[in-house]
């Protein structure tokens, strides 16, 4: 039987949701796995959690995979995740391309192993024409280094002549970054019962509803995901106006 929208009584479901994926330690942990194996089980939680955004109307899903911070972790786990990160891209991009999605890749390349960047390139070139969800993945990235490489990109712009600095407005300013053609999350959810934003789309979610549960990343699935829609549709979004 197919999703229903939890929001169908009371208004479309977010266009965009953003997922900070966390608690794949501590659900390893407590079955006395190492954090690989949490690591591990959290690619089906993504999975699973992809099939169900689009089950649910939802038309973009961004994902927290691996944060600029994250490099300072053990070298072993960062081997890990870049050898999780390899088996990801090679054996699930045909099955998402099948189901219509384009995906897209947002953060430092840079720092990223030769081989995951030419994977990511392929991939979003073999799904660029899809349009039945975006999935957006966040990796080596840090919204405060994306919002000075912004204002870097902009500087130079003026500095060439090419931009105007007094017509430099909000607008202008969220092109600059590397979202500037995905729409602001209306959703932002954090897995594992931790508060905070983690220098993820801090310019973007702005106006994000923010949900946290303490379902930890390898647990969530398509009810975990409803819920938080459900408790999305339940607030009333005023943008700073009275309601």
């Amino acid at each position: 039987m197919d999703a229903v929208s939890p929001c169908a009584i009371v208004e479309a479901p977010p266009r965009h949701v953003a997922i900070i994926m966390d608690g794949n330690g501590r659900w390893a942990k407590a079955r006395g796995l190492p954090r690989t194996a949490g690591h591990r089980h959290g690619v089906d939680a993504v999975r699973r959690t992809v099939k169900a955004a689009v089950a649910n109307g939802i038309r973009y899903l961004t994902l927290y995979g691996f944060s600029s911070e994250n490099w300072n972790r053990p070298p072993s786990e960062v081997r890990e995740l870049m050898e999780l990160l390899r088996h990801y891209l090679r054996s699930e991009i045909a099955e998402l391309h099948e189901q219509g999605v384009r995906l897209r890749f947002i953060g430092d390349r840079s720092r990223l192993p030769a081989d995951i960047v030419a994977q990511i390139d392929h991939a979003e070139r073999h799904t660029a024409g899809n349009n039945a969800i975006t999935l957006v993945i966040a990796l080596s990235y840090g919204s405060r280094d994306e919002i000075l490489g912004a204002a870097r990109r902009m500087a130079a712009r003026i500095a060439r002549g090419d931009l105007d600095p007094d017509a430099v407005g909000q607008e202008e300013f969220a092109r600059h970054l590397l979202t500037g053609d995905i729409p602001d999350p209306d959703l932002v959810i954090r897995t594992s019962g931790e508060q905070r934003l983690s220098n993820f789309l801090l310019w973007q979610s702005a106006y994000a509803e923010l949900v946290f549960t303490k379902c930890l990343w390898p647990d969530f699935d398509a009810e975990s995901l409803q819920a938080a829609v459900s408790e999305y549709c339940q607030r009333e979004r005023r943008y700073g106006a009275v309601g």
